[in-house]
């Protein structure tokens, strides 16, 4: 399959990641991507910057370094009702969020709190991606994840950096084969992202790419192909929710 977007990385600002902007900019031209998004992390993960970091991304230069930016955040997921730690004064100044849930901001929950703590942030019209829904540390109904992912427009992120055999979620990949298999049945979309920490790590996406092709997940269900695609994508999303957001899309 095509693979030319990556909206999963994060720079110096999640604290713990160690590139800037300009260096994961650079690394996704010289990798040949065509779309990158910027997601650091929100602030209720411990040591990352406060929101005002998110209120100024309009000085960015969308077009920067050879490569499209878009800027958005890695939401955390804090409850079973879903809210998440930015206000939507903040949300309406990204291009898309990512919403997940961390073991250093939540507990883990039944899988009936889990994947209801994912169900309602999908609520969120500001929502555009569950991330890493495949962590065994938080055990979800596929089926029901799938379902409303379907039926909400929203997209079920495969992360590379949890099929890492050696990565901080170990055997994400193979309940990733569960959620796919379910995502294929409720026709829901999905996205890769590479969870890079640092520039050499930007669109990466080899492990999934090995889940994908084992089962034969159809292609034409991932959004990796075609950025004019997947920003067509999250604008359908906000006009069904009846909000504007940003309009970098142009």
């Amino acid at each position: 399959m095509t693979d030319i977007i990556d909206l999963h990385t994060h720079t110096v600002a999640s604290m713990h990641a160690y590139s800037t902007i300009r260096e994961m900019a650079t690394a996704a031209k010289e990798k040949g991507l065509a779309l990158l998004g910027i997601s650091d992390h929100a602030p209720a993960m411990p040591g990352t910057f406060h929101e005002i970091y998110f209120h100024n991304f309009k000085v960015i230069g969308h077009a920067s370094y050879g490569v499209e930016i878009m800027m958005g955040a890695e939401l955390n997921v804090m409850d079973e009702t879903g809210r998440v730690d930015l206000p939507e004064k903040v949300l309406k100044k990204l291009h898309y969020g990512i919403a997940s849930l961390h073991d250093l901001v939540i507990a883990p929950g039944s899988t009936a709190e889990n994947t209801a703590a994912l169900v309602g942030a999908m609520k969120n019209p500001y929502v555009n991606i569950i991330g890493h829904p495949d962590n065994p540390a938080y055990p979800v109904d596929v089926d029901a994840l799938a379902r409303a992912a379907a039926a909400k427009h929203v997209l079920i992120e495969m992360n590379n950096s949890s099929h890492d055999p050696h990565g901080s979620r170990p055997g994400s990949d193979r309940l990733a084969r569960d959620l796919l298999a379910a995502c294929r049945h409720h026709g829901a979309h999905i996205l890769l992202g590479s969870d890079a920490h640092i520039d050499a790590d930007v669109g990466e996406h080899g492990y999934t790419h090995a889940i994908l092709e084992e089962i034969g997940f159809p292609t034409e269900l991932a959004l990796n192909d075609d950025p004019a695609r997947l920003k067509a994508w999250l604008m359908d999303r906000r006009a069904k929710n009846g909000v504007q957001g940003l309009n970098y899309f142009s």
